[in-house]
C-alpha cells in the first residue's frame, strides 16, 4: 500500500487594504464608524496569520502624495488631528510588514503586488480592509483573476454602510465564489 499524496495547504498572506488613510472625503465619517470594529479583528487576524508564518501586506492608496513613501503616509495618517489616527494607531505596519503603494482601488493595478506574492510564492490571498465596496473588492477580483485562491472575511472589511458592505461580499461571493466567512475560520 502506498502512502497517499497530501496536497500542501497553499502559502497565504494576509492584504491589508488603505486601513492606513487620512479619511479626509466625503462620507469618511461614516466609514470610521464601520471601520473601527474591522480594525481591531484585522489586527487579531494579522498576529494569527504572522504566527503561522502567513505574511502580512498592507496594500495601500499613495492618496496623490507622489512624493512620499509609505513610512510618511502612516506619520501623516497617525497626526492625533487626523480621521484616521485610530486605525493607523491600531494597523501601524511592524518592521516585518511588507508594504505596497498603489495609485488606483485595486492593489495589483500599476504596483508590485502581482510580483511580491510571486516572490513569496503566495497561491492565497485573504483580503481585509476599506472600502469593501471599492478597493477591498477592486484588490479581491483582481486576486481572482490572477488565479489566486481568495477570501474576504467578512468581518475584516468596512464600507461607507453595512449595506453597500453586504452587497459587495455578496458579489464576492455569488459571482467568483469568494469565501467570505468570518475571520475566525481563517
Amino acid at each position: 500500500m502506498t502512502p497517499r499524496s497530501v496536497k500542501p495547504a497553499p502559502r497565504s498572506a494576509l492584504l491589508i487594504v488603505d486601513m492606513i488613510n487620512p479619511l479626509d472625503f466625503p462620507g469618511a465619517p461614516a466609514l470610521l464608524r464601520q471601520s473601527i470594529p474591522v480594525a481591531t479583528r484585522i489586527e487579531r487576524l494579522k498576529l494569527r496569520m504572522k504566527s503561522r508564518g502567513q505574511p502580512a501586506i498592507y496594500v495601500n492608496d499613495n492618496f496623490s502624495h507622489w512624493l512620499r513613501d509609505f513610512h510618511e503616509l502612516v506619520a501623516i495618517c497617525s497626526e492625533p488631528r487626523a480621521a484616521g489616527a485610530a486605525l493607523a494607531a491600531t494597523l501601524a505596519p511592524e518592521h516585518d510588514d511588507y508594504l505596497v503603494l498603489k495609485p488606483k482601488h485595486s492593489g495589483f493595478f500599476a504596483s508590485p503586488l502581482e510580483v511580491l506574492l510571486a516572490q513569496l510564492d503566495i497561491r492565497h490571498v485573504v483580503v481585509t480592509g476599506i472600502a469593501g465596496d471599492g478597493c477591498v473588492l477592486a484588490t479581491a477580483t483582481d486576486a481572482h483573476m490572477h488565479d489566486l485562491e481568495v477570501s474576504v472575511p467578512s468581518d475584516c472589511c468596512a464600507s461607507i454602510s453595512k449595506a453597500r458592505n453586504d452587497r459587495a461580499l455578496r458579489l464576492l461571493r455569488e459571482s467568483m465564489k469568494i469565501d467570505t466567512r468570518l475571520s475566525r475560520y481563517l
